[in-house]
């Protein structure tokens, strides 16, 4: 097993006992919830007559539902007004922090804990959403969980987890031009497969990610689950530090130094021990696309979709799948594929530094014909910020629509749906059927500098072959 390693080190850290079953009680430093997993939580503890036992270690806003386009209450859907009705009165009830629309601080839950310095290194993370893996970009270890164990959270303020085994995942070198962190995330999980991960925890390590930003590195984090991995995480360091220091919640005057010189003892031993290590080069990932039904169906925009050949007897049925389902053949060049909607947003990539990079090939372009384009920001502050950086009417000008913040068309549990056979070029984080609102729709995952392509040209096309401006 792995020694040494940050994981290793903030589990222990965290642990209350070892089960009967051999599961660790692990105690959660923060909880975030939202109003799709939590009713159904409270209500469980309304039922057991239970309390929440640390309201202040709870964070609840609200993303999944809301609408992006009139956020006026009461929603025209009514099940969504009753979730967010239930999440409003249960905060109410137990004294739990909730950031309601026009708060100024609501937004997706992974987007909004990060820029408000709520999440910081060697917490352990919990939330009722498989992607709560994007905060181990601080050198967290952060799980995505079942509405039961959201229970478990509140009522205990711990889960019953095995320990998992540790994977350091490395990437050395510096991107080519038009290759972004969406794009290394899909190449790991091509190479590595969606369930390579199953039972680990990745460490990702290497040159590659020491020069990324914090929002580069929630991007990668955030799809480790696409993998398989329980978690994803990069150790701390001067970029994660810069980029806490000042926010509301993090530790402020003689506490930051104290604090910064304790992140700094969590980091991964410089003799850890690996459970696994795999290695890869920068320069071999290109602009990355999916073009199946998982996100490990992916290949560069330059390459043919794969023949049945190219897989194991294992995964030869659901590539079948794939190319029925999509409509597409085996040898074709995916490069040139019509597309009908363009999406740009979700706590994958709806920060403030994936609008900059996105505006910069919209500026002075123009959506093609046919194809419907939009972009939702990740939460009030970013939208704030991008209004105030005038990112807005760059997209606007160009056909996009600007929209409020929201999941969205990520998994379609709002008004924003694919309609029929549409296909959309998505900034998102996951490809499957039905993901994005039609149970036939069609969903090819991108960067977002790829779908600004797509929406411009009107089928998939090459981020590089674009003028930035």
């Amino acid at each position: 097993m792995s020694q040494g390693t940050l994981f290793d080190k903030v589990w222990d850290l965290h642990t209350v006992n070892v089960l009967p079953s051999g599961q660790t009680q692990l105690f959660i430093g923060l909880h975030l919830i939202h109003e799709v997993t939590s009713p159904q939580a409270f209500t469980m503890l309304k039922d057991r007559g239970l309390k929440v036992l640390y309201p202040q270690r709870t964070v609840a806003t609200v993303d999944h539902i809301v609408p992006t386009e009139n956020q006026a209450r009461p929603f025209a859907d009514a099940l969504a007004e009753e979730m967010m009705q239930a999440l409003e009165q249960s905060c109410q009830e137990h004294n739990i922090t909730f950031h309601n629309i026009g708060s100024g601080k609501q937004g997706i839950v992974h987007v909004i804990a990060p820029e408000q310095g709520l999440t910081q290194p060697g917490m352990t993370i919990a939330c009722g959403d498989s992607h709560t893996s994007t905060h181990g970009a601080f050198g967290a270890i952060a799980f995505g969980i079942g509405t039961s164990q959201v229970r478990d959270v509140l009522a205990s303020q711990t889960l019953a987890l095995a320990k998992l085994k540790v994977r350091k995942v490395e990437v050395n070198g510096t991107l080519p031009p038009g290759v972004y962190a969406k794009d290394v995330i899909l190449h790991i999980i091509r190479t590595l497969g969606v369930k390579g991960g199953v039972g680990y925890a990745y460490e990702f390590a290497g040159t590659t990610f020491e020069q990324m930003s914090m929002d580069e590195r929630m991007t990668v984090c955030n799809m480790s689950i696409e993998g398989g991995a329980r978690c994803g995480y990069v150790n701390p360091d001067s970029v994660t530090f810069e980029y806490l220091k000042g926010r509301e919640g993090a530790p402020k005057g003689a506490d930051w130094e104290r604090a910064v010189e304790w992140w700094q003892s969590i980091h991964s031993d410089a003799d850890a021990v690996y459970d696994d290590v795999v290695v890869f080069e920068a320069q071999d990932i290109s602009p990355t696309v999916t073009w199946g039904i998982t996100p490990g169906q992916g290949i560069g925009i330059d390459e043919a979709i794969p023949g049945l050949d190219h897989f194991t007897d294992a995964d030869q049925p659901i590539a079948s799948e794939a190319y029925k389902y999509m409509d597409l053949e085996p040898g074709q060049p995916i490069q040139g594929t019509k597309v009908d909607v363009c999406f740009i947003g979700s706590c994958t990539n709806g920060r403030i530094s994936d609008l900059r990079e996105a505006a910069q090939f919209a500026k002075g372009q123009q959506v093609a014909t046919g194809v419907k384009a939009f972009v939702v920001p990740g939460s009030e502050q970013v939208k704030q910020q991008a209004e105030a950086e005038g990112l807005h009417h760059i997209f606007e000008e160009a056909g996009f629509e600007w929209r409020e913040p929201g999941c969205s068309m990520c998994l379609a549990m709002n008004p924003d749906k694919l309609q029929g056979r549409q296909l959309s070029a998505s900034s998102s984080n996951r490809n499957f059927k039905g993901r994005q609102g039609s149970a036939s729709g069609r969903t090819l995952l991108m960067s977002p500098a790829m779908v600004v392509a797509a929406a411009i040209r009107g089928e998939v096309a090459d981020v590089r072959q674009i003028r930035k401006v």
